[in-house]
């Protein structure tokens, strides 16, 4: 499928997605959990935001406050056994990052983040 004449690189650069650009949203949220019989309960996570257009990184780093804010009211509405698994975890990361799409949508006309990644997550 690809021109002979073409050099190798030249065909693998055409053949890769646009390299990710990873914007981190410092620092780390803490919030507390809802309550818990066995008294108070901590959340720490931090958040980078992935996207591969060039555009979109200024876009996303203009908007920082407004997602700040969305994702900390997430965050704070989570229970300790809410987030204690893997599943809880990556449902809270896929409603995190629909959180960012939906206000950047709102903003800007285009969700401008592919994906969110915890890259700490701690919870005492």
């Amino acid at each position: 499928p690809y021109p002979q004449h073409l050099p190798l690189d030249v065909v693998l650069a055409r053949s890769l997605p646009a390299q990710a650009q990873y914007l981190p949203l410092a620092p780390a949220f803490v919030v507390n959990l809802e309550d818990t019989p066995m008294g108070p309960r901590y959340l720490q996570v931090e958040v980078q935001l992935v996207t591969r257009d060039p555009l979109a990184a200024p876009l996303l780093q203009q908007h920082e406050p407004a997602l700040r804010a969305r994702l900390l009211m997430l965050f704070a509405q989570q229970t300790y056994e809410g987030v204690s698994t893997r599943a809880g975890k990556e449902a809270l990361q896929a409603q995190a990052l629909k959180e960012v799409q939906t206000l950047m949508t709102e903003e800007t006309g285009k969700p401008a983040a592919e994906a969110l990644l915890f890259t700490s997550f701690v919870t005492q």
